[in-house]
């Protein structure tokens, strides 16, 4: 039974002192694969244009809503690899996968309509504006100044 306990004890030991260093990886991370989806609508060869193609919820708001998206992924992201402005473009960015959850993965069931990335990124994305950047990051650095 100590044996247990002491391995027990071990693993959280572990678990708590490497919480900054995987809160980082995470955000970094994510935030660089988000980035990877945003630089083809921006500035790929088949970006797309800034007005026309794909309206909002059937609206034409005049703007092509996948270019939207890809400035969200592309210099949101940006921000969140940086720990800059965190709660807001991962508020965005939630926001934005769940938009892009319900308008191009409109089944129920995530592996079902391959809207996998999409739910994981908005999970991603929640928990980053819930609890912030975590210790490494520009934000905490500014605030640590104040």
């Amino acid at each position: 039974m100590s044996v247990i306990r002491s391995l027990g004890k071990l693993v959280n030991a572990i678990g708590e002192n490497t919480q900054t260093l995987s809160w980082t990886i995470m955000r970094v991370l994510g935030s660089a694969m988000f980035m990877t989806h945003g630089w083809p609508k921006i500035f790929g060869e088949r970006a797309q244009p800034l007005t026309g193609g794909m309206d909002f919820f059937g609206i034409d708001v005049g703007l092509n809503m996948l270019w939207v998206a890809g400035v969200i992924e592309l210099f949101g992201g940006a921000l969140l690899v940086l720990g800059l402005f965190t709660r807001y473009a991962a508020a965005l960015a939630a926001i934005l996968m769940v938009m892009a959850y319900l308008t191009a993965h409109p089944a129920w069931f995530p592996t079902l309509n391959n809207g996998e990335l999409a739910a994981m990124y908005f999970v991603m994305y929640f928990v980053l504006f819930s609890f912030g950047p975590g210790k490494l990051s520009i934000d905490a650095l500014l605030m640590s100044r104040r």
